[in-house]
């Protein structure tokens, strides 16, 4: 299997950010690792070598990021207003550095984001506000809830940032084209602390008539890596 370490300076972030690569060709997908976790977390959960085969094939191809989750949503040591602040920064940084290296290294004219837990967050927030740039989103035990980060704050840029809030009142025709052109899946199960986070979703998705599905799996303890990995085995 083809693997890359990759690391630079972003001055987005004013600091070094590092990614993995696993995969010669196929779709890109853009990795988001759990709260706070890491660019290796993925190989070291098992999840890189659970599709290893589709890998090795050609058809899918892994771009595994770091978080600044700690810098950002869950900093409780500064004020709310620098915590989305620093998120937008990342985004940032993934819009105008990230997908540049994809891009530049993998020709396939799709690009799918995926996570698990708070990646989730990150996977479905980036693909709905870029449709143009993602065409495929893959969130297993997402929450998007974000105002729960925020004890009371709210601006534009935690409104933006907060897919059912935007979603629910997005009108614009440009995004309503490419949305149906892509394809959008949310998996959960029953058991999940983050099931009702994801029925919400898939309730304002069906009002708003964005092609999606939503898939609850009734297995046990179903918000952790076994069950993810069954869901990336299916679906992605």
């Amino acid at each position: 299997m083809n693997r890359e370490y990759h690391k630079w300076y972003s001055s987005r972030l004013g600091r070094d950010m590092e990614l993995q690569v696993f995969g010669h060709t196929g779709v890109p997908v853009l990795v988001f690792p759990t709260s706070g976790g890491r660019f290796f977390e993925f190989e070291d959960r098992g999840m890189v070598s659970s599709i290893g085969g589709k890998i090795d094939r050609g058809e899918i191809q892994l771009y595994c990021v770091d978080s600044v989750d700690m810098e950002s949503w869950y900093n409780r040591n500064v004020s709310p207003r620098w915590r989305i602040a620093r998120h937008v920064q990342y985004e940032d940084y993934l819009i105008h550095e990230v997908v540049p290296l994809i891009r530049n290294k993998n020709w396939n004219p799709n690009l799918v984001a995926l996570g698990c837990s708070f990646g989730g967050f990150h996977a479905t927030n980036i693909a709905f506000r870029h449709p143009d740039v993602f065409t495929g989103l893959l969130s297993m035990s997402g929450a998007f809830d974000m105002s729960r980060f925020m004890h009371g704050y709210h601006d534009d840029d935690v409104y933006f940032n907060t897919p059912p809030q935007y979603l629910k009142n997005l009108s614009d025709p440009w995004f309503f084209e490419r949305y149906r052109r892509n394809t959008y899946i949310l998996g959960t199960g029953w058991d999940d602390q983050c099931l009702g986070d994801n029925q919400y979703l898939d309730g304002i998705l069906s009002w708003k008539e964005i092609p999606h599905k939503l898939y609850i799996w009734d297995t046990w303890n179903s918000h952790d890596w076994p069950t993810w990995k069954m869901m990336m085995n299916e679906y992605l």
